[in-house]
C-alpha cells in the first residue's frame, strides 16, 4: 500500500499556508468542491512539486438503500484522473433516503448519517461498494463516520462490521480516530475494542480532527484543536500498525499557520509514540463475489432510513427504539449545518438579509426538508421569502428578487415573483 506520510486537508482559506507549510507530504480535497477543468493554482503548484492529492467524496451515500448514482461515480472518477490520485475515498453513511424504492418523498440530509450495523445493511453496503469499485479508475477507501445517534437492534460492533466489509469486498479503510472518540462519548463504544477488531492491514490512511463536547454530546466540528483524547486513539492505532498516511482535517475557524504546524507535529508525535507494527488483525482474504442483493432487502433498509431521515428533517415521529433526545440534538445540528452551508454557497443571502437570515432560514427549514442539494435549497429559500413577502424592506426585496432571477432562469415562478413590488 502506498506510503502517503503526513498530510492536511486542502481548503481555499488556507491554500497559501499549506503551500508554505514544511513537512506536508500530501493533501486531501473535497471532491464535490473541485472542478477538474479549473483546478486552483495552489493545487496545480502542489502537484508540480510532487505532493499527492487525494479526492475525498461526501455525497455518494454508499450506505444508502439505493445503488450508487452513476453520475456521482463518474464525477469522482474524473477528479481522481484529473488529480493523478493513487486512490479515492468516501464514507460509510447514507446522505439521502426515500424515493421510488420506498414510495416516500426523496429527502436529503446534507450530512453523513450512520447505517445500522445489521446483516441487511451490510449486504447493501457491500454491493454498493463493489459497484463503486468497478466504476473507479483507482482503489477506493471508505471512512467510518461520527454518530450522534445509534440504531436499535444492531447485530455487530463497528469493528466487526468493518472487518466483514473488507472481507467481502477487499475495499480499503480510511479510519477516522476522531470519529472513534466521538462514538466513545456519544455511544459508549470503547475505541480500543474497535481497533482490536479492525483489519489493520486494510488501512489506507487515517483522519485526525478536533471537536467539542456540549451537554454530554461530542460534536465532530472540524473547527477546533485536536484534543489529547483523539491523539491517544491515534497512538493506540499506531501501536498496532504504522498508518500509511495520517491527515489533519480542519474545515472552519482556521487558526494561524503556526498552530496548524504544531498540530501536525503533535500528530507525528502520537504516531511515533505508538511504536508501529505490534501486530493486530490482518486484512482478510477477499471472498468470491456475493449474489446480487434482493430488492426486498434494499427496500427494508430504505424504509428504515427514510423513517429516520424524515424524523430528523421533516418533523415526523421518531421511529420506535431511537433515543428521542439524541434525535432532537441531531435534528437541530442538521438544521444549523444547513443554514451554515447555504450561507457559504450563496453568501449574498446573509448579506442581503442581514441578521434576519439565520432565524428566517431555520424557520423555513422546519417546514421544508432539503430535496435537491444546497444550491437548490438556497434558491427555494429565497423564492419562498419572495412569494410570502417576507424578504424585508423594499430594497432587500428588490435585491433578493434580482438574485433569485439571475440564478433560477425561466422558471414557472418567474411571473409571480415579478408581479410582487
Amino acid at each position: 500500500m502506498e506510503r502517503l506520510g503526513t498530510g492536511i486537508g486542502w481548503r481555499p482559506e488556507i491554500a497559501d499556508a499549506v503551500e508554505r507549510m514544511p513537512g506536508v507530504d500530501w493533501v486531501e480535497v473535497v471532491s464535490e468542491n473541485t472542478c477538474p477543468g479549473h483546478l486552483p493554482e495552489s493545487l496545480r503548484r502542489l502537484r508540480e512539486r510532487g505532493v499527492t492529492v487525494v479526492p475525498h467524496g461526501v455525497s455518494l451515500g454508499l450506505g444508502g438503500a439505493d445503488r450508487p448514482d452513476g453520475h456521482r461515480l463518474a464525477a469522482l472518477a474524473e477528479r481522481a484522473e484529473a488529480l493523478g490520485s493513487p486512490l479515492v475515498t468516501e464514507h460509510i453513511a447514507f446522505v439521502r433516503a426515500g424515493g421510488p424504492l420506498t414510495a416516500t418523498p426523496l429527502l436529503e440530509a446534507g450530512h453523513l448519517l450512520p447505517v445500522p450495523r445489521t446483516r441487511d445493511a451490510l449486504d447493501v453496503l457491500c454491493e454498493n461498494v463493489r459497484i463503486a469499485q468497478d466504476a473507479l479508475p483507482v482503489p477506493l477507501a471508505v471512512e467510518n463516520i461520527a454518530a450522534l445517534i445509534g440504531w436499535p437492534g444492531e447485530e455487530m460492533t463497528e469493528g466487526q462490521f468493518l472487518y466483514d466489509l473488507v472481507d467481502r469486498t477487499g475495499v480499503r479503510l480510511l479510519i477516522d480516530v476522531a470519529n472513534l472518540h466521538t462514538n466513545r462519548v456519544n455511544r459508549g463504544e470503547d475505541p480500543a475494542v474497535a481497533l482490536a477488531e479492525l483489519p489493520v492491514e486494510a488501512i489506507a490512511y487515517v483522519h485526525v480532527a478536533g471537536g467539542f463536547e456540549r451537554d454530554g454530546v461530542w460534536h465532530d466540528s472540524h473547527a477546533h484543536p485536536v484534543p489529547p483524547e483523539v491523539l491517544e486513539v491515534l497512538s493506540r492505532l499506531a501501536s498496532r500498525v504504522t498508518p500509511p498516511g495520517v491527515l489533519l482535517e480542519r474545515d472552519e475557524n482556521f487558526p494561524e499557520p503556526a498552530e496548524l504546524e504544531r498540530e501536525l507535529a503533535a500528530i507525528r508525535g502520537a504516531v511515533a509514540a505508538g511504536g508501529g507494527d505490534r501486530g493486530g488483525r490482518s486484512a482478510p482474504a477477499v471472498r468470491p463475489a456475493a449474489p446480487e442483493v434482493a430488492d426486498a432487502t434494499r427496500q427494508r433498509v430504505g424504509l428504515g432510513q427514510a423513517a429516520v431521515l424524515s424524523a430528523l428533517v421533516a418533523g415526523t415521529p421518531v421511529p420506535e427504539g431511537f433515543d428521542r433526545v439524541r434525535m432532537g440534538v441531531q435534528a437541530r445540528a442538521l438544521a444549523s449545518k444547513r443554514a451554515d452551508v447555504v450561507a457559504k454557497v450563496a453568501p449574498e443571502l446573509p448579506e442581503i438579509l442581514g441578521d434576519a437570515y439565520r432565524p428566517a432560514f431555520l424557520a423555513y427549514a422546519q417546514e421544508h426538508p432539503m430535496t435537491g442539494g444546497y444550491r437548490r435549497d438556497a434558491l427555494d429559500f429565497a423564492g419562498r421569502l419572495l412569494r410570502e413577502d417576507r424578504a424585508g424592506d423594499r430594497v432587500s426585496r428588490r435585491r433578493l428578487r434580482t438574485w433569485w432571477l439571475d440564478r433560477a432562469g425561466a422558471a414557472p415562478r418567474r411571473g409571480a415573483l415579478l408581479r410582487r413590488g
